[in-house]
């Protein structure tokens, strides 16, 4: 069962919420009770199965930093 996170757009609450059975049903705030939530994008972690490292978006073996970065500030330069 996924969790996902939601955002109320009546008190501007997050919360997260364990989502059984149809996920496309509307999930109420926990704080002001108001269905007007919505679902965010969560990010997603990459998971490494072994062989080569890919290096990260920014530093100097980037391959396409115009790619993966297309907001011009790489969030992986450091």
């Amino acid at each position: 069962m996924p969790i996902f996170e939601y955002h109320c757009g009546k008190c501007g609450n997050k919360f997260e919420e364990l989502v059984q059975g149809d996920r496309n049903r509307t999930i109420p705030c926990p704080q002001c009770g108001s269905s007007d939530t919505e679902k965010l994008m969560s990010a997603i972690g990459g998971i490494s199965m072994g062989g080569s490292q890919s290096t990260p978006c920014g530093s100097s073996g980037c391959a396409s930093p115009a790619s993966c970065c297309s907001s011009g500030s790489c969030p992986h330069a450091g």
